[in-house]
């Protein structure tokens, strides 16, 4: 029977909201991450992900090839992901971050930066930065991770929401 019949209402789909929002924040700040560090300092995407992978691997990332690399855009993606299953579980306990994607969704990315850059990547095991981060790649990682990261993970969930 379906849920009108039956009375009861459904829940929103988790797994492919959350695969499918994760996958696209993941796949966009990638993507923004390798084109802003390729034109700003010239760090190709095998070093930028090989950094990535670093937080697992410390230093040994760089000497270590490809799979180095694959390891460091999986991990990009499982972060994504497990963005989103962080933003949708929020969103069936605040159902205005359902609502209102567009604030929610932003915030949420902006927030989820300051959490991976204060509290993630100093706990990590990846190599501590001997230049310091400057104005426009501050500019850049908040941009990303608002409208990159955020909004479409809450615009997913959103269209989860509605599709019940």
């Amino acid at each position: 029977m379906s849920p009108a019949v039956t009375g009861q209402a459904q829940r929103p789909r988790a797994l492919q909201t959350i695969l499918l929002g994760g996958g696209i924040a993941g796949l966009l700040d990638g993507l923004d991450a390798v084109v802003f560090y390729w034109l700003t300092f010239a760090v190709t995407p095998t070093r930028l992900f090989q950094n990535i992978a670093g937080g697992l691997l410390g230093a040994r990332s760089f000497r270590e090839g490809w799979h180095t690399v694959v390891l460091g855009v999986a991990l990009h993606l499982s972060i994504a992901i497990g963005a989103a299953a962080v933003y949708f579980a929020a969103s069936l306990l605040i159902p205005a971050l359902f609502r209102k994607p567009w604030i929610c969704g932003p915030s949420f990315g902006i927030g989820l930066y300051f959490f991976m850059h204060y509290i993630v990547v100093p706990m990590s095991a990846v190599p501590k930065r001997t230049a310091p981060v400057t104005p426009m790649e501050v500019l850049d990682q908040l941009f990303s991770h608002a409208f990159f990261v955020g909004l479409p993970i809450a615009l997913m969930a959103r269209r989860s929401a509605r599709s019940r």
